[in-house]
């Protein structure tokens, strides 16, 4: 009976051993780091270059509906022209938009980012003649790279003697006289029609209230 007892209390008092590392935990956390790996990689595939964004930045300039991945001839030759590609000497706006024509497809009138590349290599031999392919494409891509539309501002005024002969109120003369008072200022509807004084017992009488101060003298 004794012998019992202590094979009954032994496992009791042995430690229970470490359990082994779960394989579906270990499988979960490698899942969890790939995902993570792959989204981080995806992230960064994601991103565009300095050149891709320049393109979008143009291909929706003037137009609302754009989503930036195709860019019509006209913003094309506006980039062209506001990123110095066309110098007016190796590269003309003629020549611009003859490598647009071709480079889009025929029926097409807007071409993508990887016809664009295409565009800016075939300019790139013209823009940079002393230099090898490779060279001239990388200097034209500096050109464009990071730049962005440029909005004309509002155009001022110009001030010349005959624009202020013709604002000045005071050399008017006639009926066009009469439309303004002393300091320059419209009098609205009464300096176009002749508006009838209804004042005084008399209907436009010229002495209106100056009888009660010839009254008031003469006392």
């Amino acid at each position: 009976m004794a012998e019992n007892k202590v094979k009954l209390t032994k496992p009791a008092n042995k430690t229970p051993p470490k359990s082994p590392s779960d394989p579906g935990k270990d499988r979960a956390a490698k899942r969890l780091s790939c995902d993570s790996n792959s989204s981080h990689e995806g992230a960064v595939a994601g991103e565009i270059s300095a050149l891709e964004e320049t393109f979008r930045k143009f291909a929706i300039h003037g137009d609302t509906r754009a989503t930036g991945k195709e860019m019509h001839g006209k913003n094309w030759s506006k980039l062209c022209k506001d990123c110095h590609v066309i110098d007016g000497k190796n590269v003309t706006i003629t020549e611009v938009d003859i490598v647009f024509s071709k480079i889009k497809g025929k029926s097409s009138r807007t071409i993508t980012f990887e016809q664009f590349k295409e565009a800016l290599q075939e300019l790139s031999k013209k823009r940079f003649k002393d230099k090898n392919d490779e060279e001239a494409l990388q200097e034209i891509y500096k050109l464009i790279e990071g730049k962005a539309p440029i909005i004309s501002g509002v155009t001022k005024a110009i001030s010349s003697p005959t624009v202020s002969r013709l604002t000045d109120t005071t050399k008017f003369t006639g009926s066009h006289k009469e439309r303004f008072d002393p300091s320059g200022k419209g009098k609205g509807k009464a300096g176009r029609e002749d508006l009838v004084d209804a004042s005084g017992y008399v209907s436009g009488y010229k002495h209106a209230g100056t009888y009660d101060h010839k009254v008031q003298g003469s006392k």
